[in-house]
């Protein structure tokens, strides 16, 4: 049986060609009546547009690549529950892949597959990998980076947040607390580079210095994974001078920390207060109730969507930088020390 063709589409609805093609590239000029009888047709006849043909009649695909980093992590689920409403409300939709903890291999794969569905734009998630191909599609095709901070793209838009600053405040407040003995849960492993987690670690050191406490900076590695929040607040319980709070560069991180303290009998917050970072659903949970920075990832997936949207429109323009300021949800997790500690 024949597919049904715009022709068909047209007949069974008592309109014209035209108009069918108005109402499939959701043109304002048709009426909601018009509109509701052509969307009718085109179910009962079970027509299925054919986006290869809309795009080189129309000269744009309409599908925007996002590639996140770590489809794992929390902070992007916020970042799609603002992504996805700004982007389908001007009239785009995704084509979505994960990469990042699979390897830059998979990074450039997807990124190649999205220039042969000739997407429109791009939006990369999450610290990437600072690859010739990238730089290739970019100089190409309209692109932003979110929370991304040290990308050197030309007419590369860059969203995100203030990580020194928002790690200051989470610093800053377990000392307005009382707390002494301050560790700090990196995101830094070993022989590799995260921006997102040099940053979050300088803001912890700086204002333990500028506040005389210097001599108590204490950084345990990690890689944003609870797993890695659990060993690092074990080896820290497990020393002679405990700390009495602690500073985790981002929640799933002191989700760990939280369940290594609960194993080793140590309250929370009465004996360890634990601050985390990007204010995720997670610790959003009455059940968890996790003290975090917010970073707004939501608010940081709308601004992204704007923000491609205007260089699709206008590829030329000069380069824009969008940065979020963080600020501090306290909950249950962090409360004064029950004895405050010298020095």
């Amino acid at each position: 049986m024949a597919k049904p063709t715009i022709r068909d589409v047209a007949e069974h609805a008592g309109v014209s060609k035209s108009l069918v093609s108005l109402v499939l590239r959701g043109s304002p000029k048709v009426s909601t009546d018009r509109r509701a009888a052509v969307e009718r047709s085109m179910a009962e006849l079970g027509y299925r547009p054919n986006a290869a043909a809309r795009t080189l009649r129309e000269g744009h695909s309409r599908a925007i690549g996002v590639l996140l980093n770590d489809v794992r992590h929390p902070w992007f689920i916020d970042l799609l529950d603002g992504l996805v409403p700004a982007l389908e409300a001007g009239g785009r939709h995704l084509v979505l892949s994960g990469g990042g903890r699979l390897g830059r291999t998979m990074n450039e794969s997807a990124l190649r597959a999205f220039l042969q569905l000739d997407a429109d734009g791009f939006i990369l998630a999450g610290t990437q990998a600072n690859s010739p191909v990238i730089a290739e599609i970019a100089s190409a095709v309209p692109t932003v980076t979110v929370g991304w901070p040290d990308v050197e793209l030309p007419r590369v838009d860059t969203v995100g947040g203030d990580d020194l600053a928002g790690a200051r405040l989470a610093t800053r407040h377990l000392i307005e607390l009382g707390h002494r003995r301050i560790a700090h849960i990196s995101g830094r492993v070993s022989g590799t580079s995260n921006v997102v987690a040099r940053l979050r670690q300088q803001g912890y050191e700086d204002t333990m210095r500028e506040h005389g406490l210097g001599d108590q900076v204490r950084v345990e590695p990690g890689d944003f994974t609870e797993e890695a929040g659990y060993r690092a607040t074990v080896r820290l319980l497990s020393g002679p001078q405990p700390p009495t709070a602690i500073f985790a560069v981002d929640d799933l991180t002191g989700l760990g920390a939280q369940s290594a303290a609960a194993e080793m009998h140590v309250p929370v917050p009465g004996q360890l207060s634990l601050v985390g970072y990007d204010n995720s659903y997670l610790a959003r949970l009455r059940s968890i109730a996790l003290t975090s920075i917010d970073s707004h990832g939501s608010d940081a997936g709308a601004v992204a969507a704007r923000t491609l949207l205007a260089r699709v429109a206008d590829p030329g323009r000069p380069a824009e930088v969008h940065l979020l300021t963080p600020t501090l949800e306290v909950r249950g997790s962090t409360a004064p020390p029950a004895t405050v500690p010298g020095p």
